[in-house]
């Protein structure tokens, strides 16, 4: 099993689940790498490809794509209690 646990954010500023998903994640003490694709052109476009959504947040753990705020995948994929 991949123990990869990088987890990397394209969201909004405006995005609610977004927001939410930051939340949880510094809740958890999770490092995260965030890409505003609002203003960040090339990592909207990255994000389109890798995941052919145009919606926020899109979310990846390691090589596992996740997309909206969906707290029991994330809760799984990290390892984190709920």
């Amino acid at each position: 099993m991949n123990m990869d646990k990088t987890v990397t954010i394209y969201s909004t500023p405006t995005c609610h689940f977004c927001q939410m998903t930051k939340d949880f994640l510094k809740e958890k003490g999770i490092a995260y790498t965030e890409h505003n694709v609002a203003q960040d052109l090339e990592k909207r476009q990255e994000m389109i490809q890798k995941s052919g959504q145009m919606g926020v947040p899109v979310i990846f753990v390691g090589n596992e794509m996740i997309i909206g705020f969906d707290k029991e995948r994330l809760t799984t994929s990290l390892g984190v209690t709920a």
